[in-house]
């Protein structure tokens, strides 16, 4: 252990004791413990609503979809014919984890008392199912051509239940009606598109819409990583771009951002407060660490002159009250990461803070532990504490040790 080092633990351990710095010492730890935790909390939180709302969305929609180029921007999709060749394409492309065709028809239910517009999304009873089997809460998975997978909003909305069965009518050329019994009700608490999806093996929607077995309204595909997204939708893009299917219709594959525009939009705005919130904790903490050493620079000012007369020059002093800084900083990293974790960790199991799912598309305070943001702030919390000591080690190297005797 050298010389400063040993010199700045006593210091400050002594100061603490000391009845006129220890406030000080006391009041920079908890504006450093405090700033970490908030910052800790906020990446936590922040990221863990944007991977939440993102799961989510990529529920409804996957994180490529592939659909005919004539499309509006409606549910009543053109036809495009998804052969097995090109599925496997697809499939073998790098990152790509699930390939799954899917239909849908616009339709309305209706009980006796109520009605609700709703989109018929129809998903192959071997693969797709995944997100609905997950935010799944009563009954089964339809299997059969009559059973719908209902969200629990639109059977609160219908008075609907597990095993009843409602009427619902599509209009076309013609107007059709269809009776389907409720296998099973899900809740993703993503109000918006609960309202809209009703699920239903892929054969009865392809029916409605008087299509063949190969036709489709489009094809999803889902990644193993949000991360390559673009990389992959280029790859999807390039396998597609200049492919025409039987009929001679074009593909357009869209990536999940590009489907979800405002949603995603939203979502980066968040990463401004976010910011904002780690720039005001980095001052609040930056200030703390300036005024408490400072003070701790004045406490010692005796010292310094006895080091100074015994031949200490100006950069062992500053090592010194650096040292010393850094006792600080480091307990205030800890305690802040503690606090931090431990809350967070709340937050995960226990699920204590709500949120309105209307608003916000969960109901509850989502939070992850991304370890490599985590360790990136700890480190961006360091650098910048450490810069925020050049001011205020300055101060004792200017102290004259012929002034601090004459004083004594």
């Amino acid at each position: 252990m050298n010389t400063e080092w040993l010199i700045a633990r006593r210091l400050y351990y002594s100061s603490a004791s000391h009845r006129t710095a220890r406030p000080a010492v006391r009041v920079a730890l908890a504006g450093i413990t405090i700033g970490v935790t908030v910052m800790l909390i906020t990446v936590c939180v922040v990221i863990g609503f944007k991977r939440t709302v993102t799961e989510k969305v990529a529920g409804f929609g996957a994180h490529i979809q592939i659909t005919s180029f004539d499309n509006n921007n409606t549910y009543e999709y053109q036809p495009v014919y998804a052969p097995d060749s090109l599925l496997d394409l697809l499939a073998h492309i790098p990152h790509v984890t699930a390939v799954n065709t899917f239909t849908t028809k616009p339709g309305m239910l209706k009980t006796n008392d109520d009605y609700q517009g709703i989109v018929l999304k129809g998903l192959p009873v071997d693969g797709g199912w995944q997100f609905f089997r997950d935010n799944l809460i009563e009954g089964t998975l339809p299997q059969q051509p009559n059973e719908i997978l209902l969200s629990q909003e639109n059977a609160r909305l219908l008075g609907l239940s597990v095993g009843e069965s409602v009427l619902c009518y599509f209009v076309g050329d013609a107007l059709k009606v269809r009776r389907f019994t409720i296998s099973g009700i899900y809740s993703s608490a993503f109000a918006e598109y609960d309202k809209l999806f009703v699920l239903c093996p892929q054969p009865t929607v392809t029916q409605l819409n008087g299509w063949e077995s190969e036709q489709v309204a489009g094809i999803e595909l889902r990644l193993d990583d949000l991360f390559y997204l673009d990389q992959t939708y280029d790859e999807v893009y390039y396998t597609v771009a200049n492919r025409l299917d039987d009929e001679g219709s074009a593909y357009y594959p869209q990536s999940l951002i590009q489907t979800h525009s405002a949603v995603f939009y939203w979502l980066d705005l968040l990463d401004m407060n976010v910011v904002v919130i780690i720039l005001l904790m980095l001052a609040v903490s930056g200030f703390n660490i300036v005024s408490g050493l400072i003070i701790l620079i004045l406490d010692a000012i005796p010292l310094i002159g006895i080091l100074k007369a015994l031949g200490a020059n100006n950069r062992f002093i500053r090592r010194i009250f650096i040292h010393e800084a850094t006792i600080l900083i480091g307990k205030g990293m800890l305690w802040g990461n503690i606090l931090g974790l431990a809350l967070t960790a709340v937050q995960y199991f226990l699920h204590l803070i709500p949120l309105d799912p209307a608003t916000y598309y969960v109901s509850y305070v989502p939070v992850t532990f991304p370890w490599l943001w985590l360790v990136a702030l700890n480190v961006l919390i360091l650098g910048v504490s450490m810069l925020t000591l050049l001011a205020p080690t300055s101060l004792a190297t200017r102290i004259s040790p012929a002034k601090v005797m004459h004083f004594e």
